[in-house]
């Protein structure tokens, strides 16, 4: 008899961020806030990609495709956190959650292939100008992107079946904000050694082989800006990749310590302040980083605000 459905759980509480009672509306108002701006923020940049012109170009193609990652990434989690704090209903059906941990690993190495092209691309326009526009074509740009969604949700698939074919005798109570590997992990009371190897060779080809390529990349992109004679070219070169390093700095640094490290009650405390930073907090940041750091978005921001406030003349006269 199958061992799983003589333990099965039909539906998981989640914890979330705190169950102390007068944080739950506080926490429901902080989470609303950080998804509107994020989804205005990211909607923004998709529409702008979209109706300038100026901004179709592989940079921005490569830029609309992490805001849309971001997208999903923050309403695979938030909106089930924000009912947890607002409604105190955190049950979560077996199907899913076993759904939201796998659309969640699934985006999650989505964003990382694509801050891996990203990088790759700004590599191809420093340290290869005169060839960028042969090189980076349209067709090019539409593979990379296809490959980076599909390498991440196939990569997802294996993490998925070993976590659904585990037993959860122990208890159906998740000590963090979402359904992850992780947490269900402590929940298990059958061997998980399997499901480790498994977490540990994704991690080595879907995270070490992007993170090389990003580490290769600026290495390049590094040893080109310095050999730039002036200071202005300098300064023009490093800021067309500034905003990018950072958000990889950011979104890198967290997924490290998240991920890499014993699976313990006490790192479980740990994860869910690191699991609000790159679940929540860093794609409300990424197209204010952009939109503050990047001239041409700038100056889309200041066309499209332009036109609007002339509309609006128009009608009030």
């Amino acid at each position: 008899m199958d061992q799983r459905n003589e333990s099965a759980v039909s539906e998981f509480l989640i914890l979330g961020f705190s169950d102390h009672p007068k944080l739950q509306f506080p926490l429901f108002v902080i989470f609303l806030l950080i998804y509107l701006i994020t989804l205005v923020g990211n909607m923004s940049i998709i529409t702008l990609v979209c109706i300038d012109c100026h901004l179709h170009t592989p940079m921005y193609r490569f830029l609309c495709n992490l805001s849309i990652i971001d997208v999903c990434y923050t309403s695979v989690t938030l909106p089930k956190l924000m009912e947890i704090h607002l409604s105190h209903h955190n049950a979560i059906s077996y199907k899913g959650c076993m759904t939201q941990q796998f659309f969640f690993c699934s985006i999650a190495i989505a964003e990382y292939y694509i801050l891996a092209v990203m990088a790759l691309d700004r590599y191809v326009a420093i340290c290869r100008p005169l060839h960028y526009t042969v090189i980076m074509t349209g067709r090019l740009c539409f593979l990379l992107s296809s490959i980076s969604w599909t390498a991440g949700f196939l990569s997802s698939v294996p993490l998925s079946v070993l976590t659904s074919g585990l037993s959860f005798c122990r208890s159906n109570v998740i000590n963090h904000l979402l359904c992850d590997v992780k947490p269900l992990m402590q929940l298990s009371c059958t061997d998980t050694r399997t499901l480790e190897t498994m977490i540990l060779l994704v991690a080595m080809f879907s995270g070490f082989c992007p993170f090389t390529l990003i580490c290769s990349s600026y290495v390049y992109i590094v040893s080109a800006i310095l050999k730039i004679s002036s200071n202005e070219g300098r300064k023009r070169a490093f800021s067309t990749c500034s905003s990018h390093l950072i958000i990889v700095c950011l979104f890198c640094g967290i997924m490290i310590c998240t991920y890499v490290g014993p699976a313990s009650m006490v790192s479980l405390e740990k994860d869910k302040v690191l699991a609000l930073l790159y679940a929540a907090v860093i794609p409300m940041l990424n197209p204010i980083i952009y939109s503050l750091r990047n001239r041409e978005v700038k100056l889309a921001l200041k066309k499209i605000a332009d036109s609007f406030v002339s509309i609006l003349s128009k009608d009030t006269a």
